[in-house]
């Protein structure tokens, strides 16, 4: 009986710290589609309460990782257990790192909302769906432990990835035709690349549930187009965390 109690508590608390992460993964999704929003309709009040919003992701990314290691002290879980952590601990991580990016198109979006929209908004919010659709199904992935919807997943990068070169390429016209778009065009490339990562993360997290799944981290390298290598930012608010 007191085993069963035992198992019955940290299944609790197994719910408890995947309701944190789902948590987070709606906040980060409403996030992305509230950047992208904002862009369209030059909305720099949106724009801050994107800003405003990533508080609370950094909040819950909080508790997402002192329960785990409360958790991992109390219990001591080993094989899957463990793994069940763990991987609900680097969600809420990269979770954490996706809501940044938002804030940063935020940034952006304060800026742009001054200026003229270009006519590439449109594929901006493309590549935003892309993103916020694929988090969601990582997340789903997550909850109904779905190695195959992951594995989907890793697949789509590189469309977002082909949405983003055709995107820069359009950018590079703009700049080369007319010098005084370079400022807006650095913007709107910032958040393209932002939204780029954003899916690169996502990816990272499918791995992850497979990972929790199998046990087995996925073989070989995944396909990636990006083959970018300009106007890349070295570090800090743009550059890789």
């Amino acid at each position: 009986m007191q085993d069963q109690h035992i198992l019955k508590a940290y299944d609790r608390d197994l719910e408890a710290i995947q309701a944190h992460v789902l948590k987070m993964g709606g906040l980060v999704e409403d996030a992305i589609r509230q950047g992208a929003e904002a862009l369209s309709a030059r909305d720099a009040e949106g724009a801050e309460r994107v800003r405003a919003g990533d508080r609370a992701v950094d909040a819950l990314e909080q508790v997402v990782t002192e329960e785990v290691a409360r958790v991992m002290a109390l219990r001591a879980p080993v094989g899957r257990d463990l793994r069940a952590l763990l991987v609900a601990m680097r969600l809420a991580t990269s979770l954490e790192r996706v809501g940044d990016y938002a804030k940063n198109i935020g940034k952006r979006v304060t800026v742009l909302a001054e200026l003229p929209a270009w006519g590439v908004e449109a594929s901006l919010r493309r590549m935003a769906r892309e993103v916020e659709a694929m988090l969601r199904d990582t997340l789903d992935a997550f909850v109904r432990r779905d190695d195959a919807l992951a594995r989907d997943v890793l697949m789509r990068d590189e469309g977002l990835d082909q949405m983003y070169n055709a995107l820069f390429r359009e950018l590079l016209t703009f700049m080369m035709e007319d010098p005084r778009t370079i400022t807006p065009m650095m913007h709107l490339h910032f958040i393209a690349k932002n939204t780029e990562r954003m899916g690169d993360i996502v990816t990272n997290m499918a791995e992850q549930v497979i990972y929790l799944v199998t046990g087995d981290r996925p073989a070989g390298d995944r396909p990636k187009a990006d083959r970018t290598a300009f106007m890349g930012a070295p570090g800090g608010e743009d550059g890789t965390p």
